[in-house]
């Protein structure tokens, strides 16, 4: 009897093992891809990448922004250097990452440096689809070997960055910090698209976008570079001179911007900025006369574009308040600056820093 009683437990033992075999071979969860899953990438690639991502690297600073603002942790590498200006905003814990370029503007990365920062994966912009783009990716997965190459569409918009803040929040592990990003967004957007969708013609401000040390560089509506004037709803006084260009930027003269007379004028330029309300050419304007120019503010990302991405989100309060003061009066652009930098910039700003960046920028105090 007690023999028959072993053989059964034996049999039993058999069993299980068999099942437990069974699964381990059978279910998808194999012993192959422990540590490593599969993603769709923003243009339908099927990437395998690790599981869990510690190191991470963009090709662009669109997408370095984002990754600053929602993983800064994990951000091993940035593709220019902060100016000493921009510095005094970043913690500094991550003011030695590398510089290691990239593929944008300059087209002056070095996958030899990119590689020596170890990423986990790589992520790579690109814009709405075409062959071009994925031809692009495939060169950089070749050239980066074994590093998962993640596509992910332009962010340069943004009024549609959500869904590209959203993947890249899924893909490095900060889903909680990407939608706590696009909420802000939102908020602003929805009160802009309210209040500037109510203007009539007659209401809307004629803006000059200054660019360059001397000013006489601009976009045209519907450029990625202007985007905020038109979202906000004032008028783009160089669209005369877009001539079908509205991806760079047009060369002007000063007898244009004289005869276009914007009403205020918006720079990124802080020479500019400078001398502006000095220089008797710039003062036969009515923005300049009336001291309606603005700077942009410039720390550690500038506000209003260069680079085009996640850094503009702060920039559509801001634009609002440059451009109709009266009629958002409800956004308190202390708090939404000092909100912003905590929770995105990982800076702590004081009241006085915070109201400095934004008197610095041209910001009336009683339009804070």
């Amino acid at each position: 009897m007690e023999k028959k009683v072993k053989v059964i437990i034996l049999l039993l033992v058999v069993l299980v093992l068999a099942g437990l075999a069974t699964h381990m071979f059978l279910t998808p969860s194999t012993v192959e891809t422990v540590g490593s899953k599969n993603v769709t990438d923003m243009i339908g690639r099927n990437v395998e990448m690790p599981a869990s991502v510690s190191n991470v690297v963009a090709t662009s600073p669109p997408m370095t922004t984002v990754l600053y603002m929602i993983v800064p942790d994990k951000l091993k590498a940035v593709n220019f250097q902060w100016t000493d200006e921009e510095m005094e905003y970043v913690p500094s814990q991550y003011q030695n990452l590398p510089v290691v370029g990239g593929w944008y503007g300059t087209q002056d990365g070095s996958y030899e440096e990119f590689i020596a920062s170890e990423p986990d994966v790589v992520i790579e912009s690109i814009d709405e689809g075409g062959d071009g783009d994925a031809s692009t990716v495939k060169e950089r997965q070749e050239k980066f070997g074994t590093i998962p190459v993640i596509a992910v569409k332009d962010t340069t918009n943004v009024e549609k960055i959500g869904e590209s803040i959203t993947f890249m929040g899924e893909v490095v592990g900060a889903q909680d910090k990407a939608q706590q990003l696009n909420d802000f967004n939102k908020r602003y957007l929805d009160i802009v698209h309210d209040k500037s969708s109510k203007l009539s013609d007659s209401d809307k401000v004629k803006v000059y976008y200054a660019q360059g040390d001397d000013g006489l560089q601009t976009n045209p509506s519907h450029s990625t570079h202007g985007q905020l004037i038109d979202l906000v709803g004032g008028v783009n006084v160089a669209d005369s001179a877009a001539q079908g260009n509205t991806t760079s930027g047009v060369q002007v003269s000063m007898e244009q911007v004289i005869s276009w007379n914007p009403d205020k004028i918006i720079t990124n330029d802080p020479e500019f900025y400078a001398k502006v309300y000095s220089d008797s050419n710039w003062g036969k304007i009515d923005a300049v006369k009336n001291h309606e120019v603005y700077l942009s503010p410039q720390s550690p990302f500038k506000w209003f574009d260069r680079p085009v991405g996640a850094n503009m989100i702060i920039g559509v309060p801001w634009t609002a308040k440059v451009l109709y003061p009266d009629d958002y009066r409800d956004i308190n652009m202390m708090d939404a600056t000092k909100e912003f930098y905590s929770n995105f910039y990982h800076f702590d700003l004081s009241d006085d820093q915070a109201k400095d960046i934004l008197l610095g920028s041209g910001l009336k105090e009683e339009n804070l």
